[in-house]
């Protein structure tokens, strides 16, 4: 009886684990040294009008964690128009990398928000967590 019981528990966390960890999004392994943002003129277009850009490390770390942390919601499709654009800038020194456009449904506070590649259409939710940091950046302006 311990034997089942114990391959139930070992089954049971095995679940929890992979769905909680699922695929995520990727950024490159080098220094972001900045991270624009522009209001979206909708899916598969970047709009290079900047609302907002961020240099320092402390907002730098949020949106480098909030999209490598970002889930993949293999089913799920984008329904409206995004809200923002979001650029990320590798440091000139690494090489002259490419930009990385991303696009971005900022959710409420304690929702997930929604990144989508600017040339795909595969949905990634934040955590509420990151959603509730990205808030503070984008609609407090960081205070």
């Amino acid at each position: 009886m311990k034997g089942i019981f114990s391959i139930i528990i070992c089954f049971l966390s095995l679940m929890g684990c992979s769905s909680q960890h699922g695929e995520t999004m990727v950024l490159l392994d080098e220094k972001v040294a900045e991270v624009k943002i522009s209001e979206s003129k909708g899916i598969g277009d970047m709009n290079e009008n900047i609302l907002y850009s961020f240099v320092d490390e402390k907002a730098l770390d949020i949106f480098q964690t909030a999209i490598r942390t970002a889930v993949k919601q293999p089913e799920e499709k984008v329904a409206s128009e995004p809200e923002y654009d979001v650029m990320v800038e590798y440091d000139a020194s690494s090489g002259g990398f490419p930009t990385h456009g991303l696009h971005l449904w900022l959710g409420e506070e304690d929702e997930v928000s929604t990144f989508v590649y600017i040339a795909d259409d595969v949905v990634y939710h934040t955590s509420p967590k990151m959603t509730n940091k990205l808030r503070t950046l984008l609609i407090l302006g960081g205070e």
